[in-house]
């Protein structure tokens, strides 16, 4: 299956602004194209989580809040700092574009995970969910010798 980037963005932007989704480092520069750095699987994902799994609004970044680094993060990101001058490796997928930190509308994040798990099968591809936190990471990606749906792992 071929997903088509242009036609799944247009289906998203009813629910989600590319700033939501992405740090304000990159909207800044990019705005609108910003876009181009986004997974086309990751934005599939979320269309199918917004629209077939959940039918609620759920949160990524939102810059009133503080949240501005829960979807793709560039090395500017304070998070990618932290880590790097620490001297950790840091090989999280939201670099990549691949990720999202969300909360879902009148869900707690384990009712979210439940509910993403018994709906794997609506995703042509597989994917991993951090466990034991009070928001949902969804990420997809793509494992070495990996065969299950859904890969639980813990941060």
């Amino acid at each position: 299956m071929t997903l088509d980037k242009n036609a799944i963005v247009k289906a998203l932007k009813p629910y989600f602004a590319v700033n939501e989704l992405v740090c304000p480092h990159t909207f800044n520069k990019y705005g609108e194209r910003s876009w181009q750095f986004l997974d086309t699987n990751a934005l599939y994902g979320l269309l199918l989580m917004r629209v077939s799994i959940f039918g609620v609004p759920m949160y990524v970044n939102s810059y009133k809040n503080g949240k501005t680094q829960r979807g793709l993060r560039c090395n500017l990101c304070q998070i990618v700092k932290d880590k790097t001058n620490a001297g950790v490796l840091y090989m999280s997928q939201h670099p990549f574009g691949k990720s999202w930190d969300f909360d879902v509308q009148g869900m707690t994040a384990e009712q979210a995970r439940k509910k993403i798990i018994e709906n794997a099968n609506l995703f042509p591809f597989n994917f991993r969910l951090e466990s034991d936190v009070n928001w949902v990471h969804w990420d997809c990606l793509d494992m070495y010798d990996n065969t299950a749906k859904v890969y639980i792992f813990k941060g």
